[in-house]
């Protein structure tokens, strides 16, 4: 089974390549905010429990999040894989991801992570903010902000899978098709 985490700060071009490679490779696409929206639309025991929090302004605990992607796998037991998008976050997830997985018998094949510079982030959202109607993605202040929560938070999960031998960094400025040649010469060799 190929299971990917697709990596990198907002605005790197996660969602593009990600359906890129749901169509190349048939991996299902894991998202953890589909996945709350789901379970919660769906009444199901962790939606509610989620919901709840939710509506409290908190966060929804790994713990829930976990159960959540367990189901998803389990409801998937003849898929070729998964890509992991917006999970994990910190390095708790990823190794509650790992225990998950290897409950499974599967594991992670690889983290590919898209670098791009923090100005073409801030361009990116600004273009994206104007068609998406997205407020956070169209308050150059609110950017910088996500992207420095993103640098001194997410980025060491790379950390923990550079330290498995599962990172690879892309170049993720050039055209779609050029990042995304990039990121299937990698998934090949897995």
């Amino acid at each position: 089974m190929l299971n990917l985490v697709l990596f990198g700060p907002p605005g790197a071009g996660k969602g593009t390549q990600s359906q890129n490679i749901i169509e190349k490779f048939g991996l299902i696409h894991l998202s953890t905010g589909d996945l709350l929206r789901s379970e919660i639309a769906n009444g199901t025991v962790l939606g509610l429990e989620a919901k709840k929090l939710m509506d409290q302004g908190l966060l929804v605990p790994d713990e829930v999040v976990i159960g959540m992607i367990s189901n998803k796998l389990d409801s998937n037991k003849d898929a070729k894989g998964f890509i992991f998008d917006g999970f994990p976050r910190t390095v708790a997830q990823a190794e509650a991801l790992d225990e998950l997985l290897a409950s499974k018998n599967s594991s992670i094949s690889g983290m590919i992570a898209l670098e791009v510079n923090p100005e073409e982030l801030e361009h990116r959202l600004l273009l994206r903010g104007k068609d998406s109607g997205r407020p956070d993605d169209q308050n150059p202040e609110v950017i910088r902000k996500r992207i420095k929560e993103y640098n001194e938070k997410t980025a060491v999960v790379a950390d923990f899978y550079k330290a498995q031998n599962k990172f690879t960094a892309i170049n993720g400025i050039g055209s779609i098709n050029e990042i995304f040649d990039a990121i299937s010469k990698v998934i090949e060799k897995y």
